[in-house]
């Protein structure tokens, strides 16, 4: 048995509001709740970035578990906010959690979906036995340009997962994967904010590889959406993870668990992994959790996990992300703009 052994999550404790974005604006609040089903968002403080919430999230999983980490033999990171664009972030995070450097350690790129190509690669890494243990970690503090619509979804927060063959708490069933050349979404060397293309990224881009990649994984099992306790959709926004679950045939009440993009919105490679977190801090042994994830560029992960009794034992040990959810602090626009450096010198 393969799979996940512990996992951990990280959000900043800093949101702004829909409201106070779109009072900047100009713009009608409710107009943008309804057409997002997104609230608020999470902010990162002044000394967070993508490594930070990647050594955080980890340090909650190694701890979860009292596990030696000089028995990781990978530490991969997904993300698309890595704090240099010539130097990897992966590194910073071995120095920060092992005392030993015997190990692999590398930067993964793939828009949102960049997280769950490094636990695609770690679960690989142990099932082939040329490692003990594996990190797998998703971290983004993603951007969006003032008064671009992605301004009120582009969050901060990360996940991680280690993988082993000892103490599984899931078991990582099976995954696949479909991936096309669709330019949805793209950020140039040199350009501070990303550029999309619009409604572009609905149908042919997380509609229609969500779609695959899932009917690819239920194909192969022999299973239905009704064989699964949970699901757990990529979350660019509230509405289009439940929309994608009514297509394949799985249940809202299935999906909301893992859905936390309403609370603290869009966080990129730790989307559709914190939702994973989510669920895993509530489903009992032998529960079925079905999850796929979407990367502009594009491409979609899916994953088929068992819940195994070990849940029980180091579940309740460390902060679980219903936590992160509470004793948040408030920003107006112009914190929230010198937080995320929107204040630039020319």
């Amino acid at each position: 048995m393969v799979g996940i052994v512990s996992y951990g999550a990280y959000i900043p404790r800093f949101r702004i509001k829909v409201e106070e974005i779109a009072r900047v604006w100009g713009e009608d609040p409710e107009d943008i709740k309804g057409s997002l089903m997104v609230f608020q968002k999470s902010v990162p403080g002044f000394d967070e970035d993508t490594a930070t919430m990647a050594v955080e999230a980890s340090r909650i999983a190694i701890e979860r578990r009292s596990i030696d980490s000089k028995r990781i033999g990978a530490i991969y990171i997904g993300s698309e906010s890595h704090p240099y664009a010539v130097k990897p972030t992966a590194t910073i995070v071995s120095e920060a959690l092992c005392s030993d450097h015997q190990l692999t350690a590398a930067d993964f790129e793939f828009a949102c979906k960049a997280g769950t190509a490094a636990l695609q690669v770690c679960y690989s890494l142990v099932k082939s036995g040329l490692m003990d243990l594996a990190l797998a970690i998703g971290s983004d503090t993603s951007q969006g340009a003032p008064g671009d619509a992605l301004e009120y979804t582009a969050a901060a927060g990360g996940a991680a997962f280690l993988v082993g063959r000892e103490g599984v708490i899931a078991e990582i069933e099976d995954t696949c994967s479909f991936t096309t050349d669709t330019p949805d979404f793209w950020r140039r060397e040199g350009r501070p904010y990303p550029s999309h293309g619009g409604r572009f990224t609905g149908e042919p881009a997380y509609f229609r590889h969500i779609l695959s990649a899932s009917r690819m994984l239920l194909q192969k099992l022999g299973r239905t959406p009704d064989d699964y306790d949970y699901a757990i959709f990529h979350q660019p926004n509230g509405k289009f993870p439940l929309r994608v679950a009514k297509i394949l045939g799985f249940r809202e009440e299935q999906v909301k668990p893992g859905l936390l993009v309403p609370k603290i919105g869009n966080t990129y490679s730790a989307s559709s992994l914190l939702g994973l977190c989510a669920v895993l801090d509530i489903a009992e042994p032998g529960d079925k959790i079905f999850m796929a994830s979407f990367g502009s560029g594009a491409g979609s992960d899916a994953f088929s996990f068992i819940v195994t009794e070990e849940i029980e034992e180091i579940r309740n040990s460390r902060p679980k992300v219903e936590d992160y959810l509470k004793n948040v602090e408030y920003l107006d626009y112009g914190m929230y703009a010198k937080l995320r450096r929107k204040i630039r010198v020319i």
